[in-house]
């Protein structure tokens, strides 16, 4: 009778045993696939090149969304100026590329003109945008495709988000404020997608 339970103890707990050691092989299968997955999705964002360009637009977008606000808020000179190479640089390709062909140049010949002979049609928060897109009608081919592309850009990218957040923390009254604060809040978000593509490319360098 004790030989049967001690049969039916070990029995269970080769069982249990075993069970144990298949889940065991089960979570270290699951996460060699998530961590395939996870390669397969970053390299086919590489090479497919949409994800980079959805992450541009956001990064662009966000640097548009700070100089607006930057108007009714902010009105720091020093940001304004360092939101336009950023501007510059982010660009997704396709508007990069048709902005430097005649239509960028149409808008900058028409934007000289007002500015010269027509001042008062000439408003201030064009200057901005006018300066923007006469910067990448007449960049060199090394600062528009080289820069751009390769890892100085990526860098510049990172370091103006950088200085811009600790300005923003700064101005705000420390870390706390500028994420509790009913305006600061949305200037943070702002400045935080700043670095979603940087860093997002700056990983396809490393």
């Amino acid at each position: 009778m004790g030989g049967k339970n001690f049969l039916r103890m070990m029995t269970d707990q080769t069982a249990s045993e075993a069970a144990t050691k298949m889940i065991s092989s089960d979570w270290n299968e699951l996460g060699d696939a998530t961590k395939n997955l996870a390669t397969h999705v970053i390299a086919l964002g590489y090479s497919g090149g949409f994800i980079t360009t959805v992450l541009q637009c956001f990064a662009c977008i966000a640097a548009i969304y700070l100089l607006v606000i930057d108007r009714t808020n902010w009105r720091t000179k020093m940001l304004t100026t360092l939101l336009v190479p950023y501007i510059f640089l982010t660009f997704p390709n396709w508007l990069f590329d048709t902005l430097r062909g005649d239509i960028g140049k149409w808008i900058t010949f028409v934007g000289v003109v007002l500015r010269l002979f027509f001042p008062e049609y000439f408003k201030e928060y064009m200057l901005l945008p006018g300066a923007l897109i006469l910067l990448v009608v007449i960049a060199p081919s090394l600062i528009a495709y080289y820069v751009r592309d390769g890892w100085i850009g990526v860098g510049i990218c990172l370091a103006i988000g950088c200085y811009l957040l600790q300005e923003h923390i700064r101005a705000s009254g420390g870390f706390r404020n500028a994420f509790t604060k009913a305006n600061g809040i949305s200037n943070t978000i702002g400045i935080v997608l700043l670095f979603v593509f940087p860093v997002w490319a700056l990983i396809g360098f490393l």
